[in-house]
């Protein structure tokens, strides 16, 4: 076997990929509330070679021999993540956190099954019960709402579902909720109707793993995540859950939902926790939830209205049906600035998914940078002004600050990034 670097065996893919690190480095603020940037490290174990070897099965009940090294990362993996969360048995073997849901569900459920979740518009996933997803199809998917006047989940609503649908198990957990979940409030709600309780805390992760926002644990009996939004790792999911319900989590794993894990990827999510339990760690996460606040007062100081009037986590959703533009037109004008967002529903939206009212800001990526509130101020004029005059001068002046701002807040420049 030859080896070669990657721009002599091939350049047309690496000189793509030399153009992706450039634009992440230099051709946009990334404030989409799921993405991030990983260290370096994270990079390194993905990249290694744990990508050779088939380790269908677990630690020490493999299908194949020659494992020994797989076994011990994936135990270091599932160790840190018990650890972080305050868990009692942790599945790193998912692929994503659609998959990790789709696991989670057949663990304690059979198709058909009756599964409460969250109105899609308000705040959920395609994996809590949308017709085109697996969930949808295969569950019988009922919903509780987002409360009108307070643009919060409450109490009495999440009851009032669960006992009209009388529910096997209750989801909460979001992608679009710019407040925290309060998962006690969902513990009782699950405790009237006896069904099971799963938190997605796929958005959430890194600040649950530094106490930036409260744990599911113990009020949760299954939760899942992705470990590449605010918790900084590779693009994965892991299932983590109450002892009682370990075998059949990893038998819904596998064998039953997927065959060998990718193993590259289980060892950049113990590189992950590791990252995540250093106090370096839990100063991002809190300067994540301070540049959310000053990006939610500086869109608020410069008239844009927000669901639920603030935010207590990593993102805020700016509700546009006051003003004279769609999410689709506010995203493509902010693009134009090098400003990168994503148009979202918001709660009881009049607009189609395609166009919404809404647009979800996140500040992960940017507190990556290092940027801090001084800068989240800045931006947050920076959108308001787009939204409220998205003339060719105005997205042209964000534009150039824009570029100032990614030279002073470099990512991997400087850095060994290896392609």
């Amino acid at each position: 076997m030859q080896h070669h670097s990657l721009s002599e065996a091939d350049p047309e893919l690496y000189k793509i990929l030399k153009k992706e690190a450039s634009r992440q480095e230099n051709e946009g603020l990334e404030m989409i509330a799921s993405e991030n940037f990983v260290p370096l490290q994270i990079l390194q174990a993905q990249g290694s070679v744990m990508t050779n070897k088939y380790a269908e099965g677990y630690p020490g009940k493999r299908y194949y021999a020659g494992c020994e090294h797989h076994d011990s990362a994936e135990d270091l993996a599932r160790e840190r993540a018990c650890e972080l969360f305050n868990a009692e048995h942790a599945n790193v073997q998912p692929h994503s956190g659609t998959t990790a849901n789709f696991a989670a569900y057949f663990a304690v459920l059979e198709a058909g099954d009756k599964i409460l979740g969250p109105v899609l518009s308000h705040g959920g996933h395609l994996s809590h019960g949308h017709h085109v997803n697996f969930s949808g199809d295969l569950f019988d998917f009922e919903t509780y709402a987002i409360n009108k006047e307070t643009e919060r989940f409450e109490y009495n609503d999440v009851l009032k579902a669960a006992k009209k649908h009388d529910p096997d198990l209750i989801v909460c957990g979001y992608s679009a909720y710019p407040r925290e979940v309060d998962f006690e409030m969902f513990r009782e709600a699950a405790d009237e109707v006896d069904a099971i309780l799963m938190a997605d805390i796929a958005h959430i992760s890194g600040l649950v793993a530094t106490g930036a926002h409260e744990n599911p644990f113990p009020e949760c009996d299954i939760v899942t995540t992705t470990t590449h939004k605010s918790i900084r790792g590779p693009r994965g999911g892991m299932i983590l859950c109450k002892d009682e319900y370990s075998k059949s989590v990893d038998k819904a794993v596998f064998p039953y939902s997927q065959g060998g894990p990718l193993m590259h990827q289980v060892a950049a999510k113990a590189v992950c926790f590791n990252e995540a339990s250093k106090p370096e760690f839990k100063d991002y996460t809190s300067q994540i939830i301070k540049n959310t606040g000053a990006l939610a007062d500086s869109l608020q100081e410069n008239s844009l209205k927000l669901v639920s009037n603030g935010t207590d986590n990593h993102l805020v959703l700016i509700d546009l049906r006051e003003e004279d533009i769609t999410g689709k037109l506010a995203e493509s004008a902010l693009e134009d600035a090098n400003i990168i967002v994503n148009k979202n529903m918001v709660p009881y939206d009049p607009e189609s998914p395609m166009t919404t009212s809404g647009i979800r800001i996140g500040t992960p990526a940017l507190t990556t940078r290092g940027m801090k509130a001084k800068e989240m101020r800045e931006i947050g004029k920076m959108i308001a002004d787009i939204i409220k005059n998205p003339e060719k001068d105005v997205i042209q002046d964000a534009k150039k600050r824009v570029e100032i701002l990614m030279d002073e807040f470099p990512l991997y420049e400087g850095s060994e990034v290896e392609y």
